[in-house]
């Protein structure tokens, strides 16, 4: 598993996912945020999705994923990415959903509109780190690409 992360990293193309509303720290886990993606508020029908699968998306101007439809087989459309998900229930996880970061990052942190994903061209990603609104790198990079 970490070879494939490590490839996704190596070799994938950078989108930016807008964050929904973000989860204050938690107190008990320490330093660690959860995050939501305000795509996944874009999905329609979510109880008809199959539990596993992809979301075809583009990249806007300034590298932010836009999305287009659920991965149906067809091939791809010049500029459109794959983004894997799973289903649990009524929840869709497009599987970057906990940021765990250095002590003393918090309130740096609090500034994140954008989770940044290295997205591999099967749809598997690897949270990179979070951006602000002018979509400037925050605090300390999980990654270095």
């Amino acid at each position: 598993m970490v070879v494939q992360k490590e490839q996704v990293l190596a070799s994938g193309e950078t989108v930016l996912l807008r964050l929904a509303p973000v989860d204050p720290r938690s107190l008990m886990q320490g330093d660690y945020m959860e995050l939501r993606y305000a795509l996944v508020r874009e999905l329609h029908d979510v109880e008809a999705m199959a539990p596993r699968g992809a979301l075809i998306v583009t990249r806007d101007l300034d590298g932010v994923a836009q999305f287009v439809r659920i991965d149906d087989g067809r091939p791809l459309a010049p500029g459109e990415l794959r983004l894997r998900y799973h289903k649990r229930g009524s929840e869709v996880s497009l599987g970057a959903e906990t940021f765990l970061f250095p002590e003393g990052e918090g309130r740096t942190l609090e500034a994140a509109r954008y989770g940044e994903l290295a997205l591999a061209e099967a749809g598997d990603s690897v949270l990179v780190g979070l951006r602000d609104e002018a979509r400037r790198p925050l605090g300390t990079r999980l990654h270095d690409r």
